[in-house]
């Protein structure tokens, strides 16, 4: 019996030993890239420079989330075992009951993570960072129960959101492995067609890539700009040259000259305002870190002009350019050539030199780990949806699209009969 290309997965449906092992090597395959990505990450991420070329600069992707969940500090060592139950009887899948114990352990997890690592009970806590990036470490977190709970950018909604989503999914998991569905309901939804598992399920991963997506791009206590690099929103509101100004304007008022109020921006802020790490720019499908497109950072030098207003060219008023801070600091350049050189640079945020040779770089844009992962997220969302919606098609409407009665109890072998469930047409052997 021949089955169309996107039907070669029924072969499964009745079949728990295969779905099972099919489901092993899907998480095989996902442990499996997590496990060699970060060794392979391990092996070429240079800490030597976490304010000018720290790790979203250098493309690390699987990294920065094992910072932000504490991975480098100690948990003290434990590990889970567990038993294999035998069942030498019919083999039957009872699909509510799974889905109870399912959403029970989950809940468990859930509630863990948040009451016990995020809050350093039993754990290093989670990464937690000033709203400049400047001085972030992995710290533990107080629950946020009040209203500054639901600001993506308090960090203790995490732990709260987590102690509370883990406890109703332990509740709803003692309810479902406790009350069976009705009979309407359960056909309804068709709960024993296995179909309906991989349709709920797809449509779980969809909004949580949605979910994550966003609070990646938006930005959001989950996503600290020093492990993931700053946002496109921060670039729009001169976010850090605002800050920068400020620093400079308290320096000043504190009779402090302009080299020295400059000279005292921290690199880290004034590197942020750079115009490379701004998400949103050319290089998305562009292969390689950060560093493999403009370069490694290795100096900044403040420019005192951020856009040219003149009527006039330079040659024509004779514009002098002076530094501030930096490794420039006190130094003036006044050849036309110079100056609307560093007049172009500075239309893009602060000015660092950058070192091409080490990785050959090529001098254009590579985008952040932010961009790669909004767009990665963003474009499976969209098909899981799709997914979602073609696999619950099929099992709500399963006997208009395989020809099987939906209350047919019997065994049915694909290819074993000539009439797809059918035990009167059983196939010759040849």
């Amino acid at each position: 019996m021949g089955l169309p290309w996107y039907r070669a997965h029924i072969v499964v449906l009745n079949d728990p030993n295969r779905l099972l092992s099919v489901h092993i090597m899907h998480i095989a395959l996902v442990a499996g890239w997590a496990g060699s990505m970060a060794l392979y990450e391990l092996a070429v991420f240079d800490p030597s420079d976490p304010v000018l070329d720290p790790m979203w600069r250098q493309g690390m992707f699987v990294i920065p989330f094992m910072t932000r969940l504490g991975i480098t500090n100690s948990w003290g060592g434990w590990t889970i075992t567990g038993g294999t139950v035998t069942n030498p009887g019919k083999p039957s899948l009872d699909l509510p009951k799974i889905f109870g114990i399912h959403l029970f352990l989950s809940g468990v997890a859930c509630f863990g993570f948040g009451a016990f690592h995020v809050t350093g009970f039993y754990g290093p806590g989670i990464w937690v960072s000033d709203p400049y990036g400047l001085m972030g470490k992995v710290q533990p977190v107080n629950p946020a129960w009040g209203v500054e709970g639901f600001d993506p950018f308090v960090p203790g909604g995490i732990a709260s959101h987590h102690i509370a989503a883990g406890t109703l999914g332990i509740l709803t998991g003692l309810f479902h492995l406790s009350v069976r569905p009705p009979q309407c309901l359960y056909k309804g939804l068709r709960m024993g067609n296995i179909e309906t598992i991989l349709s709920s399920s797809i449509v779980v991963v969809f909004f949580a890539a949605l979910c994550v997506a966003g609070t990646m791009w938006y930005g959001s206590a989950t996503t600290p700009i020093e492990l993931f690099g700053p946002t496109r929103y921060q670039w729009d509101q001169g976010y850090f040259q605002q800050e920068i100004y400020r620093r400079v304007s308290a320096g000043l008022a504190e009779n402090q000259s302009l080299s020295e109020a400059w000279s005292k921006i921290p690199e880290k802020l004034a590197f942020y305002d750079y115009i490379s790490n701004n998400p949103v720019k050319e290089g998305l499908f562009r292969a390689g870190s950060m560093d493999n497109g403009d370069g490694i950072a290795v100096g900044w030098a403040d420019v005192p002009f951020r856009r040219a207003e003149s009527k006039y060219s330079v040659e024509q008023v004779g514009v002098t350019v002076e530094f501030y801070g930096g490794e420039l600091n006190g130094v003036s350049y006044s050849d036309p050539a110079t100056v609307k050189k560093y007049a172009r640079h500075a239309q893009l945020g602060e000015i660092f030199e950058l070192d091409r040779a080490t990785l050959k770089s090529d001098g254009v844009f590579c985008s952040s780990p932010r961009g790669w992962f909004t767009f990665g997220h963003a474009s499976f969302a969209l098909l899981f949806f799709f997914g979602h919606i073609w696999h619950g098609a099929r099992t709500l409407f399963r006997d208009v699209f395989a020809g099987i009665d939906p209350d047919l109890d019997a065994q049915v072998e694909f290819g074993a009969f000539q009439k797809l469930g059918d035990p009167t047409t059983k196939r010759q052997a040849a």
